[in-house]
């Protein structure tokens, strides 16, 4: 019974001796040869899985902040009419004159020369 996990019982031949080589050479091998292809892997394919994470989740976020104006804006122009009895003209004046005003503000704070 105790021969059957031998080489020999398995149908695996013995491992041959090569002299001036450590008998475990062949492992050493494949051990150095797959600690080379994993460095190779993560100094290659790591900062390109980093980049790509941080493009999908910049995506994301830029359609999900989107959306979430959107849906900002279309409560505050329904607050604007509740809170304003008047015609919907007046609100969207308000909000024309504030988005104007800001607009114009940011303007004025460019730098030199950005729009030329």
């Amino acid at each position: 019974m105790a021969e059957e996990n031998t080489p020999a019982a398995s149908g695996r031949p013995e491992p041959v001796a090569i002299p001036l080589l450590p008998p475990d050479w062949d492992k050493q091998a494949v051990g150095k040869i797959y600690d080379t292809v994993e460095q190779v892997r993560i100094k290659s394919s790591g900062p390109a899985i980093v980049a790509s994470r941080a493009i999908v989740f910049g995506l994301i976020g830029m359609v999900l902040a989107t959306i979430a104006m959107i849906v900002f804006l279309i409560g505050l122009v329904r607050l604007l009419n509740i809170a304003i009895p008047e015609d919907i003209w007046l609100v969207y004046l308000i909000l024309g004159a504030l988005f104007s005003g800001i607009g114009m503000l940011l303007w004025s704070k460019r730098p030199r020369g950005a729009a030329s």
